[in-house]
């Protein structure tokens, strides 16, 4: 009987195929292997004369569905001239389509990967729709400028250092309105500190004026001015970069949001620091309604241009996600299990994509606030368990808030550190409460 049970049983796990008229393409950067049912590997250039050619032949053959493994940015112009000739293209990460032993070539990369994707063993990496890969592009390289623009800061600070000028320890920011007036009256040639406080007396508090004097004396030589002229040159170009890349967002943003109506009431939303502030007329109205009347800036720690950031690398449509619990498994913030044999074994930590680290860095801007339930839960999971993990948490507990106003329109509701930790004693109270009663013991208050 056990046996016939046994047969049974292998009869079920037969594998069976779910995808029809595939063709699987190993990549590189000047030719890929095209492999197709019933014919020889072919190979093609990369070119776009080698791309045209691919086409064709995949159309003459019926194919439908191709799947390729993810390398480097090949890929990309692969996958977009794919996409604009009908076919349903898959992405998938090649760390999942790991060869078996004695199959590393290029030939039969290919046939593995069309082989595995015809019975159902891959799984497609989340690609955005077209405009908002575009919108993407846009956000990310101002991100780079930003970034860049950065680095001939420092280089202002170092050169202010060698100096011996301390203004970028007395005052805010020396890229501020104030900062900007006295290092380019420097440049100018003026040495005498009570004239280049005069300059921005106004816009400074008067009590930094003693600080500010004293910051100004130091050894003004003509090889550190000529680095920060330079620098300073530099990160008004990136600037100007970061500003037409604002003119292209605020293109597509229009575009995408050209037929959907204005919300009512749709607010101010939160203040951004001005120097990442997009450039972009009526952002917050934009942005509303990108996200159909849903204000993402309800939502603790985020505001119109971190919402820009996710949303230009999830799109709005997060229903290609199953539930919350998918989506924030796709953005590395999910709890992760390594469990064998009853034994939790240790596991090295899971890197986040793009989006979950913009939600990690909104985490740690929440953390450091003080009037909201979510930097009292940080705070708590930060003494219990160290600060990666509550910056993690609070990344996932954020995601699922932002993930439900998207589906589902549940609006974020602050409930402030005082109905948070009464919550939390109730939760801890009503615990104590029933492993008393399950040790036979009676709980009572002191």
């Amino acid at each position: 009987m056990a046996r016939k049970q046994l047969n049974a049983t292998k009869k079920q796990a037969v594998l069976s195929k779910i995808n029809y008229n595939v063709s699987g393409i190993d990549l590189g950067s000047e030719e890929m292997f095209v492999a197709v049912v019933g014919q020889n590997v072919r190979k093609f250039s990369t070119f776009t004369k080698g791309l045209e050619d691919a086409a064709r032949y995949l159309q003459s053959e019926s194919i439908e569905k191709i799947v390729m493994e993810a390398t480097g940015v090949y890929w990309i112009p692969v996958y977009e001239f794919l996409e604009s000739k009908g076919f349903s293209v898959s992405l998938v990460n090649g760390a999942h389509a790991k060869n078996v032993p004695g199959r590393k070539t290029d030939v039969l990369d290919s046939e593995w990967l069309r082989e595995l994707h015809t019975y159902g063993l891959l799984r497609a990496s989340f690609i955005p729709d077209e405009q908002i890969r575009e919108l993407r592009y846009y956000v990310r390289l101002r991100d780079d400028h930003i970034a860049l623009g950065a680095t001939h800061i420092n280089i202002v600070q170092k050169n202010l250092d060698m100096m011996n000028i301390k203004l970028h320890k007395v005052i805010d920011s020396i890229m501020s309105k104030s900062g900007l007036l006295i290092i380019q009256a420097i440049l100018n040639g003026e040495r005498d500190s009570e004239q280049l406080w005069n300059l921005c007396k106004d816009l400074i508090d008067n009590k930094k004026k003693e600080d500010v004097l004293l910051s100004l004396k130091g050894n003004y030589r003509e090889e550190y001015l000529f680095g920060i002229k330079q620098a300073l040159e530099m990160w008004e170009h990136y600037q100007l970069l970061q500003n037409q890349c604002d003119v292209q967002i605020e293109k597509i943003l229009n575009q995408l949001t050209s037929d959907k109506q204005e919300p009512q009431n749709h607010g101010t939303g939160k203040r951004i620091k001005k120097r990442n502030k997009p450039m972009i007329e009526d952002f917050h109205l934009l942005m509303t309604k990108l996200t159909m009347g849903k204000d993402t800036t309800a939502i603790a720690g985020i505001n119109d241009y971190s919402a820009l950031k996710i949303i230009a690398e999830t799109g709005t449509e997060l229903s290609k996600f199953k539930d919350e619990k998918h989506f924030t498994s796709w953005l590395g913030l999910a709890p992760s299990s390594h469990q064998s044999a009853n034994k939790k074994r240790k596991k090295g930590r899971r890197h986040c994509n793009r989006a979950g680290m913009i939600f990690r860095q909104i985490a740690v801007n929440v953390g450091n606030g003080k009037h909201t339930a979510l930097s009292s839960f940080y705070k708590r999971i930060r003494a219990r368990a160290g600060k990666m993990v509550a910056i993690k948490a609070t990344a996932r507990k954020i995601a699922v808030y932002f993930y439900n106003l998207l589906t589902k329109g549940v609006e974020f509701v602050e409930e402030g550190i005082k109905k948070y930790e009464q919550r939390y004693f109730e939760q801890q109270e009503k615990f104590l409460q029933r492993k008393a009663s399950e040790m036979g013991y009676l709980l009572v208050k002191a």
